[in-house]
Formats: C-alpha cells, structure tokens, sequence
C-alpha cells in the first residue's frame, strides 16, 4: 500500500458566538476547517481536521501541503513512526498543527486498512470515560455557579472554570462555585494569567476550598516559577498544555519537578504519536496525561481514543460552548446521563464526518 495523493479542503465555518476563555483566547464570527484526505493506492483513505474556531485552518494548510505532503507522497502508511520522525524534522516550516493533522489522519488510515477503531491499535483500556464541562469566561460569580449546578445536575463528572483572570475576582468566582456545588469536582483554569505572588494567592484559596487541580497559572514557559509553586502548594499543578510542541518539551517539566500533571492534545502537540508516548512516559513517573480539548470535532475524537487507550487520563474535556467547539461531523461526542463519554468502535477514527457540510461550504481545495 502507498500513498497516492493528500489533499485539504478548507471549509467554512460561520456564526461561531463570542467566546472567550482568558487574555489569550477571543474569537467570534467565521473560521475555516481543512478536511484532510491522504489516499493510497488500495482506495483506502484516511482523514483529519485542521484548525479551530479560534485559529483557520488557512493558517497551517499551505504549510502542510507545501512541506509534508513531499514527505508523505509514494510511502506505506504502515511505517508510520518512520514516516513521523521525517515529519517533525520540517516543524520549523510547517508548524506542530499541521504534523498533528497528518498524524491523526495517518492513525485513521491504518485503522481504516485493518478493520480495527484506533484505541484498538493502540490496546484498549477502556471504552468509556467520566467527561468534565469547560467554561468560558462569563460575567459574574453567580453566572460561572449557575452553570456549574447545571452540569452537576446533567450528571456530569466535573466542571472547570476559565475565570476572568483577575487574581481578586478569580477568587471569589471559586467560592462561588464551591458554595453552589457542594461535594462535586471543580478545577481551574487560570490561563497563565498570573505572576508567581497571585498565583500562590490563588491557588491557597483553590486548594483551600479542594479544587481537583490548578491548571496554567503562570506563563507557559516559566519552570523556574512553577517549581517554587510546585513547593508552596499542595494542590496538584497542571501545565504543559503549551508552548506547541513534542515529545522533548515535557523533559525539563518532569527532571525539575515543576508539575504534577503533564497536559497536551493532538493539535498542538503533534497528533496521536506524541500523546500515547507522553502518556507512557509520564505513567513511569506516576504522574497523570490529563488530555485537553483538541479545537474541533474530529481532533477529540482522537483524543478520545488516546484516552480509552491509556489508564493516567481522569477525564474527556468538553470546552463550552457547543457552538465555539463542535462542528462538521454528522454526530459529534455526546455525554450521557451517567457523565460518561464512549469510545468509537468503527474503524480507525470511527466518525461520521458531514461531507455534504464540506462540499455546501468549501472554500477552496490545497493540494
């Protein structure tokens, strides 16, 4: 089997609400996805999504077709750790995005080739997992405890907050949510808004009121703060989710002991590959992968059969709203009355993507 063609279809994305999720993340309006296709000479075809709400797949796709589709074209999708380690060797022209999308597409192809859903490849775990409802900024304490109940009330696993990401305020939006939900899981997210004295601030007051863990305090960048935070608290740190990234940028993370948990998606880590090594490598540690949300449908899909696929995930992120998040399946990842979200069983990814969407709202093809 050889690959005989990539392709990517940028498609329209419109009426995405206002939404933001702290300092670094504001968007409205129109996006646009790419529809990845990487063909072979068996018929058999693998695919991906490119892009976000908050991020248009035009950005990454000239880069994939000009710099990885050379890479790709006339190979056997079976080697794809081959195939991969030539990929990452272009990330400095095409960005980590555009590795991750040939990634999950390839994974897709392989499992399509086999009969076999991906998390099948990988060797299942499990089929299902406890999924946690993820805020957006909202406007008051009352509004971030109203949809916390809301969700508690769904039956969901937990919910986190993306606060305004003003230390004063933040706090008082945890009390807030603790008072109204009681005995229930409650997270933060903070966004790397904060200096290191409001992040001790902040995080004394969410471990004092038993959040499950801090997640991005600080700039994503800065260890040397992180582990003097690490020493000062007792609630578990989450970072990692950024900078984009491999598999190599989690090292100094784990040798200086900055974090508890280790953080990433297949977007902006490099696709499947580099979570189920992360994975792996933080479980030799005892340490948790808690995988993040992936920026559009199919991407947490993928993530989801990473997850089914390894036993240091606690939950699935769902980032609200739907409206920002979810868009070109014909049924996207539904959380059941239990709070739990199921694995697919199809073959490779196992989604129904909506390709008359694709084809209504096509904007252009790159190839």
């Amino acid at each position: 089997m050889k690959i005989t063609d990539v392709s990517l279809t940028l498609f329209a994305w419109d009426d995405i609400p206002p939404t933001q999720y702290g300092l670094h993340s504001r968007f409205a309006g129109s996006s646009a996805l790419g529809l990845l296709r990487i063909r072979t000479d068996d018929g058999v075809e693998g695919n991906a999504f490119l892009g976000s709400a908050s991020n248009s797949a035009t950005t990454d796709g000239q880069g994939l077709i000009t710099h990885l589709k050379p890479v790709l074209m006339g190979r056997d999708p079976m080697h794809r750790e081959a195939i991969v380690v030539d990929l990452w060797r272009k990330q400095r022209a095409c960005g980590v995005r555009a590795i991750g999308a040939v990634d999950v597409a390839l994974w897709d192809l392989v499992g399509k080739a086999m009969g076999q859903p991906i998390h099948r490849l990988l060797g299942t775990f499990r089929e299902s997992v406890p999924a946690y409802a993820s805020s957006a900024v909202l406007k008051s304490p009352e509004a971030y405890a109203e949809e916390a109940v809301e969700y508690k009330d769904y039956g969901w696993a937990a919910y986190k907050i993306h606060p305004p990401t003003r230390w004063q305020e933040d706090i008082k939006v945890c009390e807030a949510v603790r008072k109204a939900v009681g005995d229930y899981t409650i997270m933060l997210d903070s966004t790397w808004a904060y200096d290191y004295p409001a992040a001790v601030r902040v995080g004394r007051a969410a471990q004092d009121l038993g959040y499950f863990w801090y997640e991005d305090p600080l700039h994503d960048q800065d260890v040397y703060n992180y582990v003097k935070l690490k020493q000062a608290l007792s609630i578990p740190i989450l970072a990692t989710e950024y900078p984009i990234a491999g598999l190599e940028s989690y090292q100094p993370w784990i040798m200086l002991q900055a974090t508890d948990f280790l953080r990433g998606d297949v977007a902006v880590k490099g696709g499947i590959t580099t979570l189920v090594k992360t994975a792996h490598l933080a479980e030799a540690f005892r340490m948790n992968y808690e995988v993040h949300h992936g920026g559009n449908s199919l991407n947490n899909v993928a993530n989801l059969h990473v997850i089914a696929s390894i036993r240091n995930t606690t939950f699935f992120e769902v980032l609200l709203p739907d409206a920002a998040q979810k868009y070109g399946l014909e049924q996207d990842i539904v959380v059941g009355r239990d709070g739990m979200v199921h694995v697919p069983n199809g073959p490779g990814l196992g989604a129904a993507i909506d390709f008359k969407l694709i084809e209504r709202k096509k904007v252009a093809i790159l190839s």
